[in-house]
């Protein structure tokens, strides 16, 4: 896994929007697209033609705002994307895509691939050698978390934004590595965010093995963010940086 930006949509010279690049065998998954996700990947030699899947969270823009980026680069790109490309996202994202098609028309319609637009539900989606469930977030009305997990008893969960909830802990429960966003420090709470604190609650209810911090408000930068975890989850944490990568 590859942070492609651990911050927010606040500007920061450390840290790009958000986005996680999943890397597994070869299938690559990418987990919401902030502004300049398909920059950041082509350092990673990836490009709009190699993504399979387009997973997103909830549809705030510092999520999402490379979307249409990715669909316009596919049609009229040197090379037009060829392989089939799904793209998919928590309860009422359909709309929010058909609304982005009133918007943007032909410039974003697919022509030498079919596109799949799915809603997450109860049942999980099945992906190559991956099963990936999702749960329903303390953020956005429509907001998710994913579990992705492997043949081999591997798995990854991703909070995206949320507060703390009951759901993020049963999703999350004996994961190999848990990302979870940590926008704020203890000192500045706010609804619908976790902090440094909330998060380690998160990891030791649940139990994972590992946890990594992201969306990172540029306040962040001045606290002691992974102290403040470790005086509540005594487990392995990673504080994210933009192009880390990570071994599940």
């Amino acid at each position: 896994m590859v942070i492609v930006g651990s911050g927010t949509g606040v500007p920061s010279l450390r840290r790009a929007s958000p986005g996680l690049l999943l890397l597994s065998g070869n299938s690559r998954i990418l987990i919401d697209s902030g502004s300049g996700a398909l920059r950041r990947m082509l350092k990673m030699g990836v490009t709009y033609r190699d993504i399979d899947l387009l997973l997103y969270t909830h549809i705030h823009p510092d999520h999402t705002a490379d979307l249409v980026p990715i669909l316009f680069a596919c049609k009229y790109g040197d090379l037009p994307r060829e392989k089939e490309l799904i793209c998919a996202g928590g309860p009422g994202f359909r709309h929010h895509f058909d609304k982005m098609g009133d918007l943007y028309g032909s410039w974003i319609e697919p022509r030498t691939y079919h596109l799949t637009i799915k809603e997450t539900s109860s049942k999980p989606l099945l992906f190559g050698e991956m099963i990936i469930r999702s749960e329903s977030m303390a953020h956005l009305p429509g907001s998710v978390g994913y579990r992705i997990e492997w043949k081999d008893g591997k798995s990854l969960v991703i909070s995206g934004d949320t507060d703390y909830c009951e759901n993020i802990v049963d999703l999350a429960s004996d994961a190999d590595l848990l990302v979870l966003e940590c926008s704020f420090p203890d000192e500045k709470k706010v609804d619908g965010h976790l902090t440094p604190s909330l998060a380690g609650r998160i990891a030791r209810e649940s139990r994972c093995k590992r946890l990594l911090l992201t969306h990172l408000y540029p306040i962040c930068d001045q606290y002691d963010i992974l102290n403040q975890c470790r005086q509540v989850y005594p487990g392995e944490v990673i504080l994210a940086e933009d192009m880390m990568k990570v071994t599940i």
